[in-house]
């Protein structure tokens, strides 16, 4: 009789709970309103925790996301290097001729659910091209904002990321010959026991929309900067793999045994090759 009572309390405790979701719209995950609640809340207690605060930092870029963007949209963070460690906004911030940031921002697809950040990231999330979109679809977005030393923020450009999870970090670096800045984005994939790198190369200054090029390496995949043409973009080698079963046991070996030379075509606005004609990528 106690256990029976107990299940009913609790069923009545439940019942009363998800009542009240659906008299307030629901969570963050399906109701707008509570997402930007949620949102508010959350930068309220990172106000009133920081220490130091400057002109653009990394909450008032959050703030100006909440405020300019659709609900459901996020500033990403990097991945957990450690269980208990604090992740890192995915921001660089740039100082060329003006104060610029480059930000990771993942929107959520319009109709589904709103996405939770901490199912983007890490390498978990890398696996969700082959779920179902029932935690939402996320669109990511390498992002340049400038600001000012009011910390007033305009976009610039937004170049989307051709990728819905997996995300790691991100990092400025120069490329070859024309000592050419491009921004990183890091994600794992465990679909090729690898990753992926998705690179932005500011080919015509960083207020000009980027350029965009994928490498990656995997146990059977393989793909890595290189200058094929000697022109301003940015080209890649792809490797062939091959796979043979070692005689003595059931072991696998694998071996590169060709590299394919891809090149940027301004008139086809692809990358393609002198091999096969039928074989281009987009990026």
């Amino acid at each position: 009789m106690k256990i029976n009572f107990l299940i009913i309390i609790l069923s009545a405790l439940i019942l009363s709970a998800c009542s009240e979701k659906s008299e307030q719209g629901g969570d963050a995950a399906t109701s707008d309103a509570k997402d930007r609640e949620l949102q508010e809340y959350k930068l309220e207690v990172a106000k009133a925790q920081a220490k130091a605060r400057f002109p653009g930092d990394t909450i008032s870029l959050r703030d100006y996301i909440r405020d300019s963007y659709p609900a459901g949209t996020y500033l990403v963070e990097f991945d957990r290097t450690l269980t208990f460690n604090i992740p890192k906004p995915a921001v660089i911030y740039y100082r060329g001729d003006n104060n610029y940031i480059f930000a990771v921002i993942a929107k959520s697809k319009p109709g589904e659910r709103n996405i939770e950040t901490k199912n983007i990231v890490g390498y978990e999330s890398s696996f969700i091209n082959l779920d179902s979109t029932k935690l939402g679809t996320a669109f990511f977005w390498l992002t340049l904002f400038s600001y000012d030393k009011d910390g007033n923020f305009s976009r610039i450009w937004e170049s989307e990321v051709p990728r819905h999870g997996g995300f790691n970090s991100m990092s400025l670096n120069r490329w070859g010959p024309n000592n050419t800045l491009y921004v990183d984005l890091n994600f794992e994939d465990g679909i090729i026991s690898g990753h992926l790198d998705f690179n932005f190369f500011m080919v015509d200054g960083i207020t000009q929309p980027p350029h965009l090029m994928e490498t990656y390496v995997g146990i059977v995949s393989k793909r890595v900067i290189d200058d094929v043409n000697h022109d301003k973009y940015p080209d890649y080698k792809e490797y062939l793999f091959n796979t043979t079963k070692w005689k003595l046991d059931s072991l696998y070996q694998v071996r590169i045994i060709d590299s394919i030379p891809f090149y940027w075509s301004v008139k086809k606005q692809l990358y393609i090759n002198d091999r096969n004609k039928r074989w281009f990528r987009k990026y």
